[in-house]
């Protein structure tokens, strides 16, 4: 299996630093110890969506390839149009997307055209049929026509042996419409990521089973396979496992055997009972297990065998906000993905934001144009180009409905404090982004 290769041994940061790391040192160890797959497949173009363009994939004709009509309208020849005043052309017949005309335009002559259709031999400019008044066979074409030739050139868009797209690209709808119209019908793309995952502890019930007291449903599970799905990973879950570090050791090894990558939630804390970080000391690599951010601080990460690994919290929201801070990114490189930094962007807060300093905050928020938001009392002189974000409120890691509610997340850096309602602040999004 190719996958991230364990490294040397060392002793994990959490051990030198009983405080934890910060959130910037634990992405650079992330980034340090991935590779990307290199496993490479072909697939049909309808079914790469998601996927990641292994090669660069390079286009075997020019595209357009062949000079036609932008728009609907005349085509004819510039010179033919009067510097002042209107100018009238004989019309000779018609070129249609896929029956073009097959003679030649002269001077005093034009062609109806549609748009697609082949530009006529002699023609190079196209007049919008909104622009032209005919009569009969007669065309008149008012003075001060638009110097735009409303033309597409053969090879405008792509040449020959050209990069249409690029290795490393995750592949979107236009890029499958850009495959098509090259009249590729497979793309070679990276092997989809293997993912195991599982829950750990002594209290969860699998859904739709009992509860007695102290027991609470397994929804980490459920988040982790909806991240994971959107994630587009081929995944393994291994269930629920209690809290027992011989059971808790076989699964590891068990769930590195067939993975690239193995998620746990729960038991990487400091509790008696939280084995995870031990049993990683013992039988993987373990690079870290706390990170000075809030929510998700007992938070996990080394190599196990050919495996990477990825101890996440246990509070539903440290789940969450953990998968897309660090395990998303992971994902994109292992994938081979080269677009792996997360979208960051600059908005206004409407609320007053709680902070302490010393650690990263990743508040829930919602972001909005800024004369959309309500909540905002400068909406009717904002403009929309402008952002605004505000809290969901209440900021507990167990507060899954706000994670529901929320886009994005508000991250306050460890150096910052309160920040005032009227503060512009750092968003990274993700409703809609995997």
């Amino acid at each position: 299996m190719e996958a991230s290769k364990t490294r040397a041994r060392a002793p994990a940061d959490c051990d030198s630093d009983p405080n934890s790391i910060s959130a910037a040192r634990a992405h650079q160890i992330i980034r340090q110890t991935i590779s990307p797959l290199a496993h490479r497949e072909s697939v049909a173009t309808r079914s790469a969506l998601g996927r990641v363009a292994a090669v660069d994939i390079k286009s075997p004709t020019q595209v357009p390839n062949h000079t036609n009509s932008a728009m609907d309208g005349y085509a004819l020849r510039a010179q033919d149009l009067a510097a002042t005043g209107a100018t009238q052309l004989h019309v000779l017949g018609a070129a249609f997307a896929g029956n073009p005309f097959r003679g030649e335009v002269r001077a005093g002559q034009c062609v109806r055209i549609m748009t697609g259709a082949v530009l006529p031999a002699g023609a190079d400019r196209v007049v919008m049929q909104e622009r032209v008044e005919r009569v009969g066979e007669v065309i008149t074409v008012p003075g001060g026509e638009p110097a735009a030739a409303n033309v597409r050139r053969a090879g405008e868009d792509l040449q020959v042996g050209e990069v249409a797209i690029a290795a490393g690209r995750r592949l979107a709808a236009a890029h499958l419409g850009l495959a098509a119209s090259l009249g590729l019908a497979e793309l070679p793309v990276m092997r989809r990521p293997r993912v195991a995952f599982f829950s750990n502890g002594d209290e969860l019930r699998a859904v739709g089973k009992p509860l007695a007291s102290g027991e609470v449903y397994d929804s980490n599970r459920y988040t982790l396979y909806g991240m994971l799905r959107a994630a587009g990973v081929e995944m393994v879950d291994f269930g629920i496992v209690a809290d027992d570090a011989d059971a808790l050791s076989a699964t590891l090894e068990q769930a590195a055997a067939c993975a690239d990558m193995v998620i746990t939630s729960a038991g990487a804390s400091v509790g008696e009972a939280d084995y995870i970080a031990q049993i990683m000391r013992q039988i993987g690599d373990l690079k870290f297990c706390k990170v000075a951010m809030k929510p998700g601080r007992p938070m996990a990460f080394g190599a196990l065998r050919e495996s990477l690994f990825f101890g996440l919290p246990g509070n539903p929201v440290s789940v969450m906000a953990t998968f897309h801070i660090f395990v998303k990114p992971a994902l994109r490189l292992l994938s081979g993905e080269t677009a792996a930094a997360p979208l960051r962007l600059q908005a206004k807060t409407v609320s007053a934001l709680k902070k302490r300093a010393g650690r990263t905050e990743y508040q829930r928020g919602i972001l909005t144009n800024a004369a959309a938001d309500p909540h905002n009392r400068d909406a009717p002189g904002a403009t929309t180009t402008t952002m605004a974000v505000r809290s969901t409120g209440e900021q507990g890691s167990g507060m899954l409905r706000s994670m529901g509610e929320a886009n994005c997340f508000i991250v306050l850096p460890a150096e910052s404090a309160d920040v005032a309602a009227g503060e512009i602040v750092e968003v990274q999004p993700f409703a809609g982004l995997w």
